[in-house]
């Protein structure tokens, strides 16, 4: 859920603020009514009428409606410098990219071209060089791969299950009231489960009355479950991977904005429904960034939570006030600006500024605080290098709850990129936990 890009082009100070915030009679009526949201939201009469206390309003409501905005596409962030499909060297294939945070990281990552439309498999890092990495290239794409721009990601498996993991499945209609969400489904492994090595072994039934239901996290697309679908399958369990409102593939709600979690657990609660109503008994949620939010408040608001067995979440939003306090002063802005843009979220009075159909407020989104109320097993993975959702309140989420939820951190891991870092362990810890609640 990366959206510290955009706030950062806003500069990280006041002045800078003043003179990159838009001008014109439109930015001048956000600014006065962003000032009349800061009083309303306890920041004061006075300060609010100040020029410093407009900018910072209107940067605190540039800030949110950045995170509530989708993102469907994201632009390239690395450069391929140079290729070695030949692998004449004692490596074998390399690929060279420029040098940073995200190309130093440990595991495997693709690297999309084209907009997304090829992508290119890489693997550990060989070398690194003056201002740049040399790493493994474990599947070129088709076409082939030169020098030139790419985004770096970690959704490694692009495609739907079959053309990405040759897995057979089926693309499914989940029904909501705001119009059919498209889904994957992936039916069930025939005959004896299998686990990773270290795992707990095989329960010895047949897989179909448990479904796994996977939830991709904000920004990202349902390509980002894929990497737990092999190891489910084997485990016996359907999948099914759907949408959610707003996505590119999805219908959009009223605003078209995120509801953080509070409005989408409503899709999910679909897909559950839909499982149901195809063979399913029970299901086990695994959720992704936001879309461990997502879970969480389906597990605790939604009337089909009796039926779900277990849940995994992977680098969890456990509590979007930390999330935001983060991201704003990640981005360098005023203190007020971002505790200011947190209030103004729950303020019915600045739904059309910040262009949400209803007020999030943040405090029901909080799963420290509500860490009484959690009554299903959570297998909790998440990386102490995480910088997009800090790993805090997961880790006071499992001191809350020790008899609930088993917590395991993964050294080196960005965010979501626990499997990427380690896949294996990944698995056997997914596996082990997944096999103790079945």
């Amino acid at each position: 859920m990366p959206w510290g890009a955009p706030v950062a082009a806003a500069g990280c100070g006041l002045g800078a603020v003043r003179r990159r915030l838009p001008v014109g009679p439109v930015a001048r009526r956000r600014a006065r009514t962003a000032a009349r949201v800061a009083a309303w939201s306890g920041a004061g009469a006075v300060a609010a009428t100040s020029l410093a206390a407009a900018a910072v309003s209107g940067l605190a409501a540039f800030f949110v409606r950045q995170v509530v905005r989708p993102v469907h596409e994201r632009p390239d962030d690395v450069r391929v410098l140079a290729v070695d499909l030949e692998g004449a060297g004692p490596d074998g294939p390399v690929v060279t990219v420029t040098a940073d945070a995200q190309t130093r990281a440990p595991g495997r990552y693709v690297l999309l071209l084209d907009g997304g439309r090829r992508a290119a498999q890489v693997g550990r890092v060989v070398r690194e060089e003056r201002g740049a990495v040399v790493r493994e290239l474990l599947a070129p794409p088709e076409g082939g791969l030169a020098p030139g721009s790419a985004r770096w990601s970690g959704t490694v498996h692009v495609g739907d299950p079959t053309s990405a993991l040759g897995l057979a499945h089926e693309d499914v209609r989940v029904a909501t009231p705001l119009g059919g969400l498209p889904a994957w489904f992936v039916p069930a492994a025939r005959g004896r489960r299998d686990v990773p090595e270290g795992g707990a072994g095989s329960t010895g039934r047949e897989g179909g009355a448990v479904w796994a239901v996977l939830v991709h996290g904000r920004g990202a697309t349902r390509e980002e479950c894929l990497r737990a679908v092999p190891l489910l399958h084997r485990l016996g369990l359907p999948c099914l991977v759907p949408a959610y409102r707003n996505d590119a593939d999805a219908p959009p709600e009223s605003a078209g904005h995120y509801g953080l979690g509070d409005t989408e657990w409503l899709d999910v609660e679909a897909a559950v429904l839909h499982a149901l109503d195809h063979g399913a008994r029970e299901v086990v949620l695994v959720g992704w960034s936001m879309g461990g939010a997502i879970v969480l408040q389906l597990a605790t608001r939604s009337w089909t939570a009796d039926r779900v067995r277990a849940v995994v979440l992977d680098s969890p939003v456990v509590d979007w006030r930390d999330v935001l306090e983060h991201a704003a002063r990640r981005n360098r802005l005023p203190w007020a600006a971002g505790r200011l843009g947190i209030a103004m979220l729950a303020r019915p009075e600045a739904r059309a500024l910040l262009g949400v159909s209803a007020p999030i407020d943040v405090a029901r989104l909080d799963w420290v605080v509500r860490a009484d109320e959690l009554r299903l097993p959570v297998l909790l993975l998440h990386a102490a290098d995480d910088d997009v959702v800090p790993i805090g309140p997961s880790r006071r989420l499992a001191a809350a709850r020790p008899d609930l939820v088993v917590f395991r951190d993964f050294p080196g891991a960005q965010h979501t990129k626990e499997w990427n870092t380690d896949p294996e362990r990944w698995e056997r810890e997914v596996a082990r936990f997944l096999l103790e609640h079945l």
